[in-house]
């Protein structure tokens, strides 16, 4: 190999080196980062509860208590994807994530139940849907994310936290029906895989998807919007980062 050889691989090797870690250099000082994302936006705004209240509305309460939990710990920081809400693409969300360096992926939902379970009431003089049999969080993984196995080892610090917290999973989506069907991969703790979650199989950093209540459930929903509710799953998830991280 001659010398002209050498200099350019030798030359090209740094500058693999620089593009790999500019984004970590560029965030948070080095600080573990975590990308908090909204599940879906103001107009398309996923599952609506028993009273008529979009999820993004609760995704959106969660995600900033946790972004300003998450910026008060010491070690730690955080931002959030897409904090106004606007049309943005599942992948579009990962790539933010990469860009500016994230170390952890975590999306924000709240949870609803197939049709078949669904019925009817009056609330305000409006009819909604509910269907009271089903409570509590679930965890995401997708074994197709680059790091799948340390996507796991924070859902477990995850889930042991929420239980911690005396929150409960749901298992219903472990139901073999259709639209549910998930492999549960820990039934403690509430952590299914499901592989073909955008958000989750095209992050390059490990990545769960937390819903964090059924908010079809007439009493769940009133529990998801107390303070106590918003303050307690934030508190839990941030200890899970802090342990997940050291």
């Amino acid at each position: 190999m001659s010398a002209t050889t050498i200099f350019y691989k030798t030359i090209f090797i740094h500058w693999v080196l620089i593009l790999t870690f500019i984004p970590h250099l560029l965030s948070a000082d080095g600080k573990f980062t975590v990308a908090i994302d909204i599940g879906h936006t103001k107009t398309n705004f996923g599952a609506v509860s028993s009273r008529g209240v979009s999820e993004y509305k609760f995704n959106y309460a969660i995600a900033n208590i946790l972004l300003k939990k998450i910026i008060a710990s010491k070690n730690l920081a955080a931002f959030i994807i897409n904090p106004d809400g606007k049309k943005i693409s599942l992948k579009k969300r990962t790539q933010i994530a990469s860009k500016k360096g994230a170390d952890l992926f975590i999306s924000l939902h709240h949870d609803s139940v197939q049709q078949k379970y669904i019925d009817y009431w009056k609330y305000k003089q409006k009819k909604n849907h509910y269907s009271d049999q089903f409570s509590g969080y679930s965890i995401f993984i997708s074994n197709k994310n680059r790091q799948a196995k340390e996507s796991y080892r924070f859902a477990a610090f995850l889930g042991k936290e929420l239980i911690d917290y005396s929150f409960t999973p749901t298992l219903h989506h472990a139901e073999k029906i259709k639209g549910e069907n998930r492999k549960l991969l820990d039934t403690k703790k509430g952590i299914y895989e499901f592989n073909d979650l955008v958000v989750l199989k095209t992050a390059a950093m490990p990545s769960i998807l937390l819903e964090c209540g059924v908010i079809v459930n007439r009493k769940e929903e009133l529990l998801v919007r107390s303070d106590g509710f918003k303050e307690d799953i934030s508190n839990a998830i941030v200890n899970a980062i802090v342990k997940y991280s050291q």
